[in-house]
């Protein structure tokens, strides 16, 4: 698959001078706008290996650093090899940058241990001692916006550690180009175009409460390829489990979707 960003000049520069200035980063904006395609494109332009964590609110403190191994432990007792390193002393050690998706859904305690990392570079593991970053160390971290469901928002202690990159949508123009280069199925420029006007219809129809990103308007365009160019029924597919109704009860699936699609100039395919 084509790793290309499309668009995302000025994001992209930006988190290229923070990571070049030895920063760590954390990237704010709704689902699939392309947080994580941005990190990844970045660290590979720069050489940096990358670490990635998903978060949720139940990784530990343990997952995060590393642990020692049990059975060798009992063993041979608590010597260096027999510690198993997690994804921060993994980047730590190789200088490479620890990808923390989500940072907001992890529990306070978890993000509690990032402070000394983030602040000189080292931090202290029992039975093990400290810690020290090798050069090119780097946190970059995604949060959604806070009216998303099951976030919460980062402590100022934390805030204070990173610098800010925003992403929004992209223009029309920009996620047609993304449905191209992403889709599977190579759907014809017309299914793409329709595709994209669908999804952006959720983001601006009063209903919606959360609308679609650009990977809805992949989902259609790769499935409308597959039912010979039925944008509709392909659009009753994929959105439902991708946009977040304001009133469930009083917007019927089905009569939401038909709406959108002929504001977004799609017909029923015949």
């Amino acid at each position: 698959m084509d790793t290309r960003i499309v668009g995302r000049s000025a994001e992209t520069v930006a988190l290229h001078a923070c990571l070049a200035a030895e920063r760590h980063v954390l990237l704010e904006g709704p689902v699939g706008v392309g947080k994580t395609a941005l990190a990844r494109a970045v660290c590979g332009e720069l050489g940096r290996p990358l670490v990635r964590v998903d978060g949720d609110g139940r990784y530990t403190e343990s997952k995060l650093v590393g642990m020692f191994d049990p059975p060798a432990v009992l063993s041979s007792g608590y010597k260096v090899e027999n510690f198993i390193d997690g994804p921060l002393v993994s980047a730590m050690r190789q200088g490479g940058v620890l990808f923390l998706n989500e940072l907001n859904r992890m529990p306070e305690g978890v993000q509690n241990v990032l402070l000394p990392a983030l602040d000189e570079g080292r931090i202290q593991v029992p039975h093990l001692g400290e810690i020290r970053a090798a050069r090119g160390f780097a946190v970059v971290a995604t949060q959604n916006p806070a009216e998303f469901v099951a976030t919460g928002a980062l402590s100022e202690a934390l805030l204070d550690r990173f610098e800010l990159v925003r992403l929004d949508y992209q223009d029309e123009g920009e996620e047609r180009g993304i449905v191209a280069q992403e889709a599977r199925s190579a759907p014809d420029a017309a299914t793409i175009a329709h595709a994209v006007a669908i999804a952006r219809q959720t983001r601006v129809d009063p209903r919606v409460r959360r609308g679609a990103s650009v990977r809805a308007a992949i989902a259609i365009a790769d499935i409308a390829a597959r039912l010979g160019g039925d944008v509709l029924r392909a659009a009753q597919l994929a959105l439902p489990t991708r946009i977040e109704l304001v009133d469930p009860s009083a917007t019927p699936m089905g009569a939401l979707v038909e709406d959108l699609a002929k504001k977004a100039g799609v017909e029923a395919h015949r």
